[in-house]
This record gives structure tokens, C-alpha cells and sequence, in this order.
């Protein structure tokens, strides 16, 4: 049975428990855009890192869905959703606690902090993957593009509040204290989920034992490959995540030693950004109503991108404002798409098929992420901050019209699960 259908055949009402899964995750989230900026200001700071290794540490976070993130939708498919989100919350607690425990003592290295990331990342890997196959259990697929936009809204949210936090943390007590409140953010976490009651359809592994991990694998990426929607919006997905990851992983280096703004400057200014995707999440379903999802996607990606281009032009001062406009813009684009993608993935994709679809879907999405991370701290080094951003955005703004490839084009809104096109 598929799981968006469980509700409904059991004649109950799950939605109530959404709250519970919104506000974990609300906290959770704050809690790790604490991190991305306090784990490259300990590496700049506390360890007086060079720009490559800075990298390293923020494309370590993402190696292991290059590494697992096959297999891992496999094996979610396998568990019961809520509990493996559990475990993974506990085990990231462990994890960021680590870090300060070992600066105190002063046995703090960035091979630590590199194995700390590597661990943040398994984690992260599981954890995204049993949620987004979790969240059509709670709720039926006509809801589930509201609740997407509640869930990226509060992200976003997050982006805003959590950089502040960590900046502000970084310049009173030092960074490494910034990742004990992300700690307490995924016991947060853990809690509200251990309160959710929902029976969750037998895992499908359980029942075939004959099946292997390798079919198994195999049907997720056919599903997803052979979808004309699915498979652009993977591609799409995986060249703007490259652009992304080479961009978020020198910004705070460009921020502080390019542009020369103080640790807490740094976490308002990326911070502010996040305005953009608030924005995006909370208005995008209304303006989908009107145009259509496809033409909604489109107009989003190909005309609130190419404003990243003035990010390089960024300088002290008032020239702060290129990042904040080409922050602000690119933002709304990036999440108000990401919603209505999402929703249309977990409304199409069949339940038992929820956890290897989107592990297939993720892993080319994020294995992009450390290539992109390594990328541009080699950008950097080879041509210094300024020009490597101007390369950077240069490429993210190309990958939106990557979208004009497929189907989407010639349509107004995107199939439902009935009529989608293979």
C-alpha cells in the first residue's frame, strides 16, 4: 500500500501530528544554519585554516551521498521512517558535542572537525531521506504542497535567524560554542518525533527477502530515470547544487578576507538572505495557483536567478547591497521551486517506492555538493575569492536553463501521479 494512502485506509486523521514534525524540524533547522557558519569560522579562526581546507570541511558534510546516498534509500525503504529519524537526530547530538568537548581539552584538529562533518553527513543523508518519505504518511498528497511550503518557509526561517546566531556567537564566546545549541536543536528534534503515533506500512525489504540491495537500487533510478519531469529535474537539481555548494563553501572566506566584515557582520549579512526564501516558500502556492506549477517553476528559475550575478560585485559599506539583492532574489527562486518540485516528487512517486526515488533524486542532487565544495576553494586558490565568485554565479545562472530541456516547457502545470508522462 502506498504510504500517502495509509491515512485514508485506516480511516484516521494523521495531520495532527504535523506540528510536532514542523516545529522538530523548525528547531533542527536553526540549529544547523548555526553550524554553516561556525564549522568554516573554526577552521578559519580557531585553526587558521587556508581557504582549500575550509573547503574540505564543507564538502566532507556532503561526501557521504556520494558514497551512500544509493543504497541509503534502499535501506530507509526497509526501516520504519519516524525511527530512523530518530537515531539520526541522537547520533548528531553526539557528534557536535564532540567538537567543543575536544576544544576544551585542546585536542581540537581539523582532521576532527573533518570527521565530525563526514558523521554530521551519514547522518543528514538517512535522516532526509526517511523525512521526505515520512511526510505523505502524516498527510494526504493534496496537502502536501502546503505543508512543503510550512517546511521550506521555516528553513528559510532558519537561514535568517541561525547565521545572526552563530556570528553573534562566534564573536562573544568563540565559534565552537555555536554548535552546542545545533546539538540541542536535534535532541529538540528527537523529542517531538518520539511523540508522533502513526503506523507506518510494512517496509517493503522485510517482506521480500529475495529481493536484493542491487534491484532494489535499480527500480528507484528506473522509476526516476524514466520520468521526463523526474529525470530534468534531477539534472537541473545536480548542476545547481555544483554551483551552490562552490558558492556557499568560500563565502565566508570572500566575507571576511575579501570584504573584511567581523564574524557577527558575516552571520547578519548571510542571514538577511534568507528573507528571499521566506518569501518564496509562503507565496509560491498562491502564484502556482494562478500560472500553473510548471510556468510557476520556470519563472522562478529563469528570472529570479540571473541576479546572482552581482554577488561578486560585493564591497564594504554600501556595496553590501549587491550581496543582499543577489542573495535576496536568487533565494525566493531557489526555495519557491524547491517546494512545488518536492511536492510534485512525493505526490507521484508510489509509497513504497518513497524512500529509493528520493535517495536516487538526492543522490545526484547532493553528490554534486562536495565536487562543487572542493571546486571552488580550487577556484579560489587558483584565481582568488573575487574572480572564483564571478565564475561560480556565472554557473548557477546556466543551470536554470537546464529546465527548458524537458517537457516542462510546453505545459502550465506539472502532471498529477494519473496522467504523468515516462
Amino acid at each position: 500500500m502506498e504510504t500517502d494512502q495509509v491515512a485514508t485506509a485506516a480511516g484516521r486523521d494523521f495531520s495532527r501530528y504535523f506540528p510536532l514534525l514542523w516545529f522538530g524540524q523548525a528547531g533542527s533547522s536553526i540549529g544547523s544554519a548555526v553550524t554553516t557558519i561556525v564549522m568554516p569560522l573554526i577552521a578559519i579562526a580557531t585553526l587558521n585554516s587556508s581557504t582549500i581546507v575550509v573547503t574540505l570541511v564543507e564538502a566532507s558534510a556532503w561526501l557521504p551521498w556520494l558514497i551512500i546516498g544509493l543504497p541509503a534509500g534502499a535501506w530507509v525503504d526497509r526501516m520504519r521512517r519516524r525511527q530512523t529519524m530518530i537515531i539520526c537526530d541522537l547520533i548528531s547530538a553526539l557528534v557536535l558535542a564532540s567538537v567543543p568537548l575536544a576544544a576544551w581539552f585542546g585536542m581540537l584538529t581539523i582532521t576532527h572537525l573533518i570527521v565530525a562533518a563526514l558523521l554530521l553527513g551519514t547522518s543528514s543523508v538517512f535522516f532526509s531521506t526517511a523525512s521526505r518519505a515520512f511526510l505523505p504518511v502524516l498527510l494526504p498528497k493534496e496537502r502536501l504542497p502546503d505543508a512543503n511550503a510550512k517546511l521550506q518557509g521555516t528553513n528559510s526561517g532558519a537561514l535568517i535567524l541561525g547565521p545572526a546566531i552563530g556570528g553573534g556567537i562566534a564573536q562573544v564566546a568563540g565559534a565552537v560554542i555555536g554548535l552546542l545549541i545545533d546539538g540541542l536543536s536535534f535532541i529538540v528534534s528527537a523529542l517531538c518525533l518520539s511523540r508522533i503515533r502513526v503506523p507506518e506500512p510494512r517496509p517493503e525489504g522485510r517482506a521480500t527477502r529475495a529481493t536484493t540491495l542491487r534491484s532494489e537500487i535499480t527500480t528507484g533510478l528506473r522509476f526516476l530515470w524514466g520520468n521526463a519531469y523526474l529525470r530534468v529535474f534531477t539534472v537541473h537539481a545536480g548542476a545547481a547544487n555544483l554551483a551552490a555548494a562552490a558558492l556557499q563553501a568560500i563565502m565566508v572566506v570572500f566575507l571576511i578576507r575579501e570584504v573584511r566584515l567581523s564574524p557577527g557582520l558575516v552571520g547578519v549579512v548571510v542571514g538577511a538572505i534568507g528573507v528571499g526564501g521566506v518569501a518564496g516558500a509562503f507565496v509560491v502556492t498562491r502564484v502556482a495557483a494562478r500560472l500553473g506549477t510548471a510556468r510557476t517553476i520556470l519563472l522562478l528559475e529563469l528570472g529570479l536567478t540571473p541576479p546572482a550575478l552581482l554577488i561578486p560585485l560585493t564591497t564594504e559599506g554600501a556595496g553590501l547591497a549587491f550581496l543582499l539583492v543577489g542573495g535576496l532574489t536568487v533565494s525566493v527562486g531557489i526555495v519557491g521551486s524547491s517546494v512545488l518540485i518536492g511536492s510534485f516528487m512525493q505526490a507521484y512517486t508510489p509509497g513504497h517506492l518513497m524512500g529509493r526515488v528520493t535517495a536516487s533524486h538526492h543522490f545526484v542532487n547532493f553528490s554534486t555538493l562536495p565536487l562543487g565544495a572542493v571546486m571552488g576553494g580550487a577556484l579560489a586558490e587558483l584565481f582568488g575569492l573575487r574572480p572564483a565568485m564571478w565564475a561560480i554565479t556565472a554557473m548557477a545562472v546556466a543551470s536554470s536553463f537546464i529546465l527548458l530541456i524537458g517537457p516542462i516547457k510546453r505545459n502550465a502545470e506539472l502532471p498529477d501521479a494519473a496522467a504523468a508522462s515516462t
